[in-house]
């Protein structure tokens, strides 16, 4: 069977071209993308965090799904790669914020959210407590780049594997972990 998506958000081509003229390698990848479509078209009129915009290919990809009536929160460091996604989404739905991720999640007081993809540090590797503390019961969790990446750090697989361990351990979510695409940890919130 063949696992490549069969539909794909139309700002794709121009989002993966100025990622290309920017040099920034490390957008999301087509199969988590299609995913996220998925999840985010499960929530009508659903909430959903997205910690690290990048280029705003993953925001493509959860747009894609989002119906008119769901609001999307993309949270990034670095403001020069996210003004490309301001520049090529300009969409009602979507509110873009520039700054630290694990400083936002801490001051952030707003609703919670039935989405939460933390395709970044914060919310993964730091801050992980908050960005599950923001997941609805019955919301989902997703994670990627759980599989060994060529642009990983020295030790880097020892955080993974502390993260898959913690998350494993917890009663408040149910998880899967799919070696697929970049190696993703879906989390559904049960309490």
């Amino acid at each position: 069977m063949d696992d490549s998506p069969q539909r794909f958000p139309a700002t794709l081509p121009v989002l993966r071209a100025a990622a290309l003229d920017a040099g920034f390698a490390m957008s999301c990848d087509e199969r988590t993308g299609s995913l996220l479509t998925v999840l985010a078209a499960a929530c009508p009129g659903g909430r959903v965090l997205e910690l690290g915009t990048g280029v705003g290919e993953g925001t493509a990809w959860l747009l894609d799904g989002m119906d008119a009536a769901s609001h999307l929160v993309s949270v990034e460091l670095d403001a020069a790669v996210q003004a490309i996604a301001r520049a090529e989404l300009d969409d009602t739905r979507v509110t873009f914020v520039t700054g630290d991720g694990g400083e936002w999640l801490e001051s952030y007081d707003g609703p919670p959210f039935d989405l939460v993809f933390a395709d970044t540090w914060p919310g993964k590797f730091t801050h992980l407590e908050r960005a599950l503390e923001l997941v609805v019961p019955g919301g989902m969790y997703l994670i990627d780049d759980l599989l060994p990446q060529p642009n990983w750090p020295d030790g880097h697989g020892a955080a993974v594997d502390r993260l898959l361990a913690e998350l494993a351990e917890r009663d408040d979510f149910r998880t899967v972990r799919l070696s697929w695409s970049t190696g993703l940890l879906v989390a559904a919130r049960v309490g």
